[in-house]
């Protein structure tokens, strides 16, 4: 049997966070950067996408043999967000600060968990200069993603061939019909991204994540996206729900729906329904602010919105008082079990993950 770890936090029975009302911070962009098509980080908005719809009928799997894809095996750290951070603080001469930063990726598994404990995930953190800092353990990342099987392989193409036939690289008035038209022919590249740097809170936890946005809903670029934030869209496919278990499907599929753009302030989210052999057979524009009361009028009770924000301002609670206790620089480890219904934090021997140009920024400024 294994030894528990030290620290451990239940995520049930739920209703203990059912009367917590936790105060939630609007998300606001204090900062970007771009991934090129060759993985080159730019700190500016050059591969931010427009939103234009594409057509229905498309075949989603087109392309996959030149699929260009990003080598998952490659442990990016937290190296992009931090670089973000460091461009940040020599443009306004002013720390960041925040009790937590991390990617979206990270904060959507904790918004998610009490109602899909059946994955397991592991992260590690660590406190730096009155800030923790929490990254996915990628070794436990690669295991997870080793059993995989050639459909699924092309089923995670079908949603980035969506973002490609659904996205232009500026505003749509300046692309000809026949360049609009063409998309499909697009060799798909996954190396390319725009992330927003985002500063909210739960409670009493300030917050700073980072995470990828897939288009724009306005004018590209924004004029003044850190003042006047962007109509940004999230874009997502799913098999068309006709049968009763496909409709509670889709409405599980949902709440990670509106995790990860509720964390970075994503006003819109495009859903491209398409069959089983990855046809394009219809959009559905939706606000992410009306989906909690979707799943709450379906009657059905498969998550709730508000337990999930509750949740995720405990946890985080629990993370930042715990780490606290400890001296700087001390790793920790934490992690769910498939299944299980704790999550644990645990020391580690192990050293740092910061980046070398993150650490050399700070400790000399």
């Amino acid at each position: 049997m294994s030894t528990p770890p030290p620290h451990t936090f239940s995520i049930t029975p739920l209703t203990q966070f059912s009367n917590k009302n936790s105060q939630i911070r609007r998300p606001q962009e204090i900062t970007h950067f771009s991934y090129d098509d060759h993985r080159r980080l730019h700190h500016d908005q050059s591969s931010l996408k427009s939103y234009y719809p594409p057509s229905l009928g498309s075949d989603l799997s087109r392309g996959f043999e030149s699929f260009q894809k990003h080598d998952s095996s490659i442990d990016e750290h937290l190296n992009g967000l931090l670089d973000g951070i460091i461009e940040l603080e020599k443009r306004s001469g002013k720390k960041v600060v925040a009790d937590i930063i991390t990617w979206r990726g990270m904060m959507t598994k904790f918004m998610t968990l009490p109602y899909d404990m059946r994955d397991g995930f592991e992260m590690n953190a660590i406190k730096f200069q009155d800030s923790i800092f929490i990254e996915e353990n990628h070794s436990y990342k690669l295991i997870a993603q080793s059993v995989s099987y050639p459909r699924q392989d092309l089923m995670t193409y079908w949603g980035y061939k969506f973002e490609e036939i659904s996205t232009l690289s500026g505003n749509p008035s300046d692309f000809s019909s026949e360049v609009i038209e063409s998309r499909d022919q697009n060799v798909v590249n996954n190396e390319e991204q725009f992330c927003s740097i985002v500063k909210t809170g739960f409670g009493d936890v300030r917050l700073i994540i980072g995470g990828e946005v897939d288009a724009v809903w306005d004018q590209n670029p924004p004029p003044d996206p850190l003042n006047k934030p962007p109509v940004y869209v999230e874009l997502k496919t799913s098999k068309t729900p006709r049968k009763p278990h496909e409709h509670v499907n889709f409405e599980r599929k949902m709440l990670r729906f509106w995790a990860q753009s509720f964390l970075l302030g994503i006003a819109k989210i495009v859903v491209g329904y398409r069959d089983n052999e990855g046809i394009l057979e219809g959009l559905e524009e939706i606000e992410t602010t009306s989906i909690p009361g979707i799943a709450k009028r379906s009657g059905r009770q498969l998550w709730d919105g508000k337990v999930s924000i509750d949740f995720t301002t405990t946890i985080l609670e629990w993370i930042k008082q715990t780490i606290e206790g400890a001296p700087e620089g001390t790793l920790w480890r934490i992690t769910h079990a498939p299944a299980s219904k704790t999550v644990g934090l645990s020391i580690l021997p192990q050293n740092s993950f910061l980046s070398p140009a993150f650490l050399e920024w700070r400790n000399n400024t």
